[in-house]
């Protein structure tokens, strides 16, 4: 698989460019918590009476750069929401993992937010030589990307949803493709994975097929009351990590 069709695919065109990668501020290179242990939370069971957030309300509790240190957090682009429409899967049961990878939600939320955000590299010493600044650059394509997406829902939907992707990843756990523009990029794997937080949680693994080489991205969802949670995190180096700190940044804020 191409390595230009899996920024353009699998990552549903939300890719930061390179200029800022190696431009960006430096970093202290301080480490989030050690992460948690055991499965995905199964959680309390969310009850028929809850009201969705309002769009004005699920802004607010929205990411900033202020909740973050050492991250840049940005909205899409009209571009990249246009992108993401076009994004599919040759595979219909995988369509809610597709979905939360292509920044779009899962199912029809009431209303919802969504934000990328990059954890800033490293970037070269004043004065550093060109070679110095040529490995910056290269450091930087192993840095962190992540898609952020509050999705809020009347009722039972945002337990439904979860469930919904949680079904996802017991299908597709096999693999399936993800199609744009005639192109076809191949997860290989969907495994679960660690992660504990809110009412109840779901987190996997997902390996992926680069020029022959496997390349993992890390997808988490939380439910808290009403709201669903969605996190995809990527790198351009093919190796990205559970992006624990953003994740932790946004439950904090949804309380």
């Amino acid at each position: 698989m191409r390595r230009t069709t899996v920024r353009r695919t699998a990552l549903a065109a939300s890719t930061l460019s390179l200029a800022l990668l190696v431009s960006a501020c430096g970093s202290d290179g301080s480490s989030a918590k050690d992460e948690p242990k055991g499965k995905a939370s199964s959680g309390a069971p969310a009850t028929g009476g809850q009201k969705a957030l309002s769009q004005g309300e699920l802004d607010k509790l929205a990411l900033t750069e202020a909740d973050l240190k050492d991250h840049k957090v940005t909205k899409p682009t009209a571009a990249d929401v246009a992108s993401s429409k076009t994004v599919t899967t040759d595979k219909p049961a995988c369509k809610p993992l597709n979905d939360v990878m292509s920044l779009r939600t899962v199912g029809a939320p009431a209303a919802s937010a969504i934000r990328k955000v990059i954890a800033v590299p490293k970037g070269p010493a004043a004065g550093a030589s060109a070679e110095e600044k040529a490995k910056a650059g290269l450091a930087a394509l192993g840095t962190t990307m992540t898609s952020d997406t509050l999705a809020s829902y009347d009722g039972t939907g945002a337990a439904d949803a979860l469930a919904t992707l949680k079904k996802a990843g017991t299908d597709c756990a096999g693999g399936f493709s993800v199609i744009a523009e005639g192109d076809k990029s191949a997860i290989t794997k969907v495994a679960p994975a660690a992660y504990t937080g809110g009412d109840e949680a779901a987190a996997y693994t997902l390996t992926a097929d680069m020029d022959g080489t496997p390349s993992t991205f890390h997808l988490v969802a939380i439910r808290k009351g009403a709201t669903l949670a969605t996190f995809y995190a990527w790198s351009l180096a093919g190796k990205a990590e559970q992006p624990k700190a953003v994740i932790d940044a946004q439950m904090k804020k949804l309380g």
